[in-house]
């Protein structure tokens, strides 16, 4: 299946990239240089040139605070780049698989976010990112959109080497324990991601596209992530840090709120696809082991 991935250079985009071929997909990988999804006639053209059978957007504005700044940038690249693909996709009938956020939601749930509930996001970037959803939802019936979570990966910036980086120049660290959610190794979000590209029969025969959740489990919070993450890699290194210490949210200000909960129900994707989630910890594993 001949695959274009969009936001290639992503944390996402890269292992899409990197694992397609080995399942027997072509990918064209694409990232802003190539394509700039804000520009609709752009989009026309290139994805009309691409002879592409499914389109994968993994691209986004993810500056969680620097949106609250920047809100016109966020809504260009999280609403209307995936609007472009979309109508874009349904004037060349192929599926486009969009990956969304928890941060869709407000985080006031006690439990696990199912499909259906209510979104009320906090900020500029969750606030963009639904508008990107909608406009999904509203111009391409052949779509999946699927929500994760906390992602983490070998490419690219994240929580995992910003814990590492500090772990080797402090003796504390102080994180977050009142916030809840369910860290994603990107690995494994490419791999969902390739697998639903690869059942696009099956979905148009079985009206089997929509929204999906998906998220490394056990759920945790940011104190026990990093608690984890400084545990497995003083196996491999010394670290000069000697403790982690737990915070509430109000300790650690920042521009745009984030949610308290931010845990996934994957019951859905595991009941139509027996895709189901898989443990953070291996693919924490597997980013320490690539010396990431």
């Amino acid at each position: 299946m001949r695959i274009l991935v969009i936001g290639a250079r992503g944390q996402v985009g890269w292992e899409l990239t990197r694992r397609a071929p080995a399942l027997g997909h072509e990918a064209l990988a694409w990232d802003v240089a190539e394509l700039d999804i804000t520009d609709a006639a752009a989009v026309d053209r290139a994805l009309a040139a691409s002879n592409a059978e499914v389109v994968i957007n993994a691209a986004a504005y993810t500056a969680v605070d620097k949106a609250e700044q920047e809100p016109e940038l966020a809504f260009a690249v999280n609403r209307d780049g995936p609007a472009h693909l979309a109508a874009a996709c349904a004037r060349l009938q192929i599926p486009l698989l969009h990956i969304s956020t928890d941060y869709v939601y407000d985080g006031r749930k006690p439990g696990p976010y199912v499909e259906d509930d209510a979104t009320a996001p906090l900020g500029v970037y969750g606030a963009s990112k639904l508008a990107g959803d909608e406009a999904v939802r509203r111009l391409l019936s052949r779509h999946v959109i699927l929500r994760v979570s906390w992602v983490f990966g070998v490419h690219g910036h994240n929580f995992v080497k910003t814990i590492l980086r500090l772990a080797r120049e402090r003796e504390e660290l102080r994180v977050v324990a009142d916030q809840h959610g369910g860290p994603t190794f990107a690995g494994d979000i490419a791999d969902t991601l390739l697998e639903l590209a690869g059942r696009t029969t099956e979905m148009d025969a079985n009206a089997n596209w929509g929204t999906y959740h998906y998220c490394g489990e056990p759920a945790t919070t940011w104190h026990g992530f990093a608690s984890a993450i400084v545990e497995l890699a003083r196996a491999r290194e010394s670290l000069r840090v000697q403790t982690v210490t737990a915070i509430t949210t109000a300790d650690y200000p920042t521009p745009a709120a984030r949610p308290a909960n931010s845990m996934l129900d994957c019951a859905r994707l595991a009941a139509r696809f027996g895709i189901r989630p898989r443990s953070w910890q291996t693919g924490l594993e597997a980013l320490l082991a690539s010396g990431a």
